[in-house]
């Protein structure tokens, strides 16, 4: 009798636990007792929820058959997968946006329809600093094009998500993934080489749609279907989840229209040799644990800078009072110049501070 009564009281605790996974439970268990143990009869009403979150299917098929899988071919080899989207088109000529770093190394270049038709295309041209490039196919059919967004207009925590061919291309192809927008104007470093003398900065929307090997280059969309940014990394460090980044389409459309219409990517270059104070001041130029800003190794002859008045051993300090605190921050803000814009640059010779006036102007 007694390990009845045991296994009655443990029925009872796991019906009660089961209540809270209902919304409305009745239950009746008789025991072998009824004298002692009678009817038990457990009620639990919950609040009515309606469900009225449908999905994003009918966005997703607005934008979905102008994605494409983009295959980077180097000397007959398969060397890196990636994805892209039809941005737009000019007569027969079809324009397909993917990231710079997936086409960089590439001498042949191919993508994949949704259809799984394969066909070879032209690489117009790409930028490196802002990850994009652009990629041309001749075809007498109707192919989509993707609608384009506006991510000025959204508002953290809106809905995004992300179609691309993660991983293994062949079996991954056209994976949507959803999230929202986690952020915007984050100031992300990339890193190309060990010494950080080509390190460069990207301000890139945040979103917690998981990115993954092989999205890069496809589109980041609103709920509306629209394109917002093109996907290009994500953070990958132990403890952090759910971290992926992509370029405003605004900053992308720059870089697309100018190379659709044969324009060249001018980047601002003042001519001079540059390395980061931080990482060489002890090692090599004596200078104080606590100085920042980019140590000029040299300067070009003709050049901007030599014109400025800036020599070897100066300490660039500031852009237009903006703190230079290595050569990543220095592109960052002299990037943001076009030709004709004046800057004032401020650096440091033999301890004092100084400051110059540059017109940024286009160099044979």
């Amino acid at each position: 009798m007694k390990n009845k009564f045991i296994k009655a009281v443990i029925f009872v605790f796991a019906v009660l636990i089961s209540g809270f996974f209902g919304a409305f439970i009745s239950i009746s268990v008789i025991k072998d007792d009824p004298e002692k143990f009678g009817l038990l009869t457990i009620n639990k009403l919950e609040k009515e929820v309606t469900v009225t979150d449908k999905g994003i299917a009918e966005a997703v098929d607005k934008v979905y058959d102008s994605v494409v899988v983009v295959e980077s071919y180097y000397r007959n080899r398969l060397v890196s997968t990636g994805t892209g989207f039809i941005y737009g088109k000019n007569d027969k000529t079809y324009y397909i946006v993917t990231n710079y770093h997936v086409i960089s190394n590439a001498d042949v270049i191919k993508i994949v329809l949704t259809n799984n038709v394969e066909v070879g295309v032209t690489k117009v041209g790409g930028d490196m600093y802002s990850d994009v490039a652009l990629l041309s196919y001749v075809s007498d059919e109707e192919l989509e094009i993707a609608p384009i967004g506006d991510s000025l207009s959204m508002n953290v925590g809106d809905t995004v998500f992300a179609i691309g061919a993660p991983l293994d291309s062949s079996v991954y192809s056209w994976s949507v993934t959803r999230g929202i927008l986690s952020g915007k104007d984050r100031e992300v470093r990339v890193s190309s080489d060990e010494y950080s003398n080509r390190d460069f900065i990207m301000n890139v929307l945040q979103t917690d749609a998981a990115i993954n090997s092989g999205n890069s280059g496809g589109p980041l969309c609103n709920i509306n279907g629209e394109v917002v940014g093109i996907t290009n990394m994500k953070l990958v460090t132990t403890g952090v989840e759910g971290m992926g980044f992509a370029i405003p389409i605004e900053e992308a459309k720059v870089i697309i229209d100018a190379l659709i219409n044969g324009e060249e990517i001018f980047r601002p270059y003042l001519g001079v040799y540059m390395t980061d104070v931080n990482k060489y001041n002890q090692n090599f130029y004596d200078l104080s644990s606590d100085s920042y800003g980019v140590y000029v190794t040299d300067v070009e002859d003709n050049s901007l800078a030599k014109s400025a008045g800036i020599k070897k051993g100066d300490i660039i300090i500031a852009i237009n009072d903006v703190k230079i605190t290595d050569i990543a921050t220095f592109r960052y803000q002299i990037y943001k110049y076009k030709d004709g814009d004046s800057i004032t640059i401020k650096y440091m010779r033999d301890g004092t501070e100084m400051s110059t006036e540059v017109k940024i102007q286009k160099t044979d």
